[in-house]
């Protein structure tokens, strides 16, 4: 049972931790609890999986994947990796339709925050749910459905774990499909949008040093052509490459176009090894895709200063959904994603100025990374931001799954 989180910047402060073997056992131990949350991978750079009460790891569950392919979904076990899942469903030919950076990360988790990968026309890793299963505040067995449950459902999905403890998830699929990645280095920056709408999904990197975008991660289907010579300005990479300077690139998914499986292609890093940097603080602010180019042009004034403390910036497409406290509700998003060095003293100060100087375009920051912005800022961005307080009050009326950054987002 993890008693820090991923990057060890958080030290949980539960009084008790728990790992229990079956979902009866699950919700007898919820329906006792005073206040209790669930930790998956750890894989948040803040407190929103901590709690002063019990927690509890789903690690001891059966690992159930159980696809239906007349429904095209699969239902997994919540506290299960995405790469996990993905390779069994790859056997079945079966597949999820993205994957987020690294595959390390847990189902649940993964959802409950809003965490994606990239393409412009593909939604965060929370819009391909179908339904839920989630034991309440008083231990009973809960199941949300898209179908039966519409607007509800839409509140149930990205829900912070502050609903309950989500214990089985049901996910749509696609058939399995290959893909092609290349990546290309020396991007201008007014070719951001083509470069978004090359492939698939397209992620790119800087370290905020140059005005040019070092990286280009293109993840194109196999079937497509390559990039030509000089692609939007760029040069091919000639070596293997990471996006974190100084960090192996053998950590790295295949690259040079060589073919292959969608979930060892999607994900910049191979599930056996280290993912980004370890050593690490992370933020990240969704912006109204259309206001990207001015949204980076108001960072530039403080460029030296983000690099100072940055590791790497990538920048991806996210399409717009209807989740409520998805990042990209309602709108096409561009997300602007920090991996800092791993020094809160120096990384603070820097992030509420990037919060300051990109506040004129409305930022949604990613719920399991660092951010300081308060009640006010969240909800003025959120535009269902009532609806769940109120589904919030509803179903944990005592606050059980509340921690202190629900409380400074959600104040009761």
């Amino acid at each position: 049972m993890p008693r820090r989180n991923w990057a060890g910047n958080v030290r949980y402060s539960a009084q008790r931790f728990h790992r229990p073997a079956s979902v009866d056992e699950l919700r007898r131990l919820v329906a006792g609890s005073e206040r209790i949350r669930a930790v998956g991978t750890g894989h948040s750079f803040n407190r929103l999986g901590d709690t002063t009460g019990d927690l509890v790891t789903l690690a001891g569950l059966p690992p159930e994947v159980t696809v239906d392919r007349e429904r095209r979904t699969v239902t997994v076990a919540a506290a299960l990796r995405y790469g996990d899942v993905a390779t069994r469903l790859h056997t079945q030919g079966c597949a999820l339709a993205n994957l987020a950076s690294l595959p390390h990360i847990s189902v649940a988790g993964a959802i409950a925050t809003g965490t994606h990968g990239s393409g412009e026309a593909n939604g965060n890793l929370a819009t391909a749910v179908a339904a839920l299963e989630l034991v309440t505040a008083d231990g009973d067995l809960l199941r949300v459905d898209r179908d039966a449950d519409g607007d509800t459902f839409a509140g149930m999905v990205v829900a912070l774990g502050a609903l309950g403890v989500v214990t089985r998830v049901t996910l749509d699929l696609v058939p399995a499909f290959d893909v092609r990645q290349y990546v290309q280095l020396g991007l201008p920056r007014e070719e951001l949008d083509a470069a978004f709408g090359s492939a698939y999904s397209v992620s790119l990197f800087t370290d905020w040093r140059s005005p040019r975008i070092g990286q280009v991660w293109r993840k194109q289907r196999a079937d497509e052509p390559a990039p030509p010579p000089g692609w939007l300005g760029t040069t091919a990479a000639d070596a293997p490459q990471h996006p974190v300077p100084g960090m192996p690139a053998e950590n790295c998914t295949p690259q040079f176009g060589e073919p292959g499986p969608w979930h060892e292609r999607l994900p910049h890093f191979r599930l056996g090894f280290t993912p980004s940097s370890g050593d690490e603080l992370q933020s990240e602010y969704h912006l109204p895709r259309e206001s990207a180019v001015d949204a980076l042009a108001a960072l530039d004034p403080m460029a030296d200063r983000i690099a100072a403390v940055l590791q790497v910036c990538e920048l991806r497409a996210v399409a717009a959904d209807g989740l409520w406290l998805s990042p990209n509700h309602r709108r096409d998003t561009l997300a602007v994603h920090f991996t800092w060095i791993g020094d809160e003293a120096a990384v603070a100060p820097v992030v509420a100025e990037v919060e300051r100087r990109l506040a004129p375009f409305a930022p949604r920051p990613h719920w399991g990374k660092v951010f300081g912005l308060d009640a006010e800022a969240i909800a003025a961005v959120w535009p269902r931001y009532a609806d769940f307080r109120a589904l919030l009050a509803e179903l944990d009326p005592a606050g059980k799954f509340r921690t202190d950054l629900l409380d400074r987002a959600f104040p009761r």
